[in-house]
């Protein structure tokens, strides 16, 4: 991405305090979202972390990663699998329980999402404490899938969240 790409997407961030809870700065990416030039450079930047390797699935966790996992798919032309919270996909499914910066949640994917040896990219839109990344990662494994990279559009480095995702190649556009 270019630099000015970088700069004009930064600035679209907004930072909202102690949102879910007191003591967080959540980094609100919907300005992004609503302006059609900066999603399309989000969603392209996303797609370009996976430059040079074949993708067969795009993964992209609940909920904003399904926001750019679809599209970036639709650029790859790769399919696409949501990973979403417990409860919420009516098919056959692997369960993760992890922990979050402000508290504690499950994760599922449907068990045929992904075939054995297919290539996935995961997606999402915020690298924090790792935890949902680091779950999400095992239920691909879990139902035979190599996970290429994982990729964000932020993170927050001083978190550590890169840390919990030992062994795989982490891709981020904007870094705080």
């Amino acid at each position: 991405m270019r630099k000015e790409e970088l700069q004009r997407l930064s600035a679209a961030i907004r930072d909202v305090p102690d949102f879910p809870k007191p003591g967080i700065l959540f980094k609100d990416i919907t300005p992004v979202l609503g302006d059609g030039e900066l999603f399309e450079a989000a969603v392209r930047g996303l797609a370009e972390t996976a430059q040079g390797t074949s993708i067969d699935k795009v993964v992209g966790i609940d909920a904003r990663g399904f926001i750019f996992g679809a599209a970036v798919s639709m650029i790859l032309g790769a399919g696409f699998v949501p990973i979403r919270k417990k409860g919420k996909l009516p098919w056959a499914t692997e369960i993760e329980s992890y922990s979050l910066e402000y508290g504690e949640a499950e994760i599922e994917i449907h068990k045929d999402a992904i075939m054995k040896d297919e290539k996935v990219l995961v997606i999402d839109d915020l690298l924090a404490t790792g935890g949902t990344a680091q779950a999400a990662l095992k239920l691909i494994k879990s139902i035979g899938g190599q996970v290429v990279a994982v990729s964000f559009f932020i993170e927050l480095t001083s978190l550590g969240g890169r840390e919990r995702l030992t062994g795989s190649r982490v891709e981020a556009i904007l870094t705080y």
